[in-house]
């Protein structure tokens, strides 16, 4: 069985799967192009194998600090959170801050469980007072049709030229770097049912034209079928494939 591993040999794996070459698939090289585009674009968007954590650092510039957000890469689909702008910042003061001089002085001497347990419930009352007085940290809006991540800080005093901003998300696979991609079962199976639904929503304005031979072409029973297959696909993607939606933060 041939293994598709690029956009060509996905198209032609698709087109046999509907009959060709011993059927004449009636499609317009764009319009195969464009269908090929939408199963790629509904592969990225819902299915979790599409997709991986990733960590994007990047350096503020001066005009980060005058747009007041942080663009970022187009194949970012969603931010998780930002890690805290001061973990970030190469400045000596947070030597001097309750939590850093604890671990010093205080780690080396954990040396049986009850000092552990004592050791553990005080950071955790020491993160509930942070949280109280602090809020719950970094606040962020994300849309990935602007590409632009907004910090609510602020900019210049928090955030300062030069400042790092690492941010916690889930990055697109490129399918032409990991062209495994195209050999996915859910997007072979999506793809042609795609293409099965262009093809006979050609064919529908000749529905019941006779050919030579006897043959009667039924555009319209090749288009129910495959609406059939999407709708069942689209179904078992969300819940079989998809992330938990509480991944998709920000």
């Amino acid at each position: 069985m041939a293994k598709p591993n690029s956009r060509q040999t996905l198209i032609e794996y698709c087109l046999r799967a509907l009959g060709a070459p011993v059927l004449e698939i009636n499609l317009d090289d764009d319009q195969i192009s464009d269908r090929i585009d939408e199963a790629l674009q509904f592969y990225q968007e819902y299915h979790s194998d599409a997709s991986i954590r990733t960590y994007v650092k990047h350096k503020v510039t001066q005009q980060d600090i005058t747009n007041e957000y942080i663009t970022v890469p187009d194949a970012l689909l969603f931010i998780q959170r930002v890690f805290p702008i001061s973990a970030a910042n190469n400045t000596s003061s947070n030597m001097f801050s309750v939590s850093y001089q604890m671990s010093l002085n205080d780690l080396y001497g954990l040396r049986n469980p009850g000092d552990l347990i004592q050791y553990s419930m005080t950071r955790q009352y020491m993160s509930l007072l942070d949280m109280e007085f602090n809020g719950l940290g970094q606040t962020i809006r994300f849309n990935r049709h602007m590409n632009r991540l907004f910090v609510e800080v602020l900019w210049g005093d928090k955030i300062k030229v030069n400042d790092y901003v690492i941010i916690e998300g889930f990055i697109v696979n490129d399918p032409d770097t990991f062209t495994d991609i195209y050999n996915d079962m859910f997007l072979k199976r999506y793809c042609t049912a795609l293409l099965k639904k262009q093809w006979g929503a050609n064919l529908i304005k000749f529905e019941g034209l006779q050919l030579p031979g006897g043959v009667t072409l039924n555009g319209r029973q090749i288009f129910d079928d495959a609406m059939a297959d999407i709708e069942k696909m689209e179904t078992e993607i969300e819940s079989k494939f998809s992330l938990p939606p509480d991944f998709c933060v920000g």
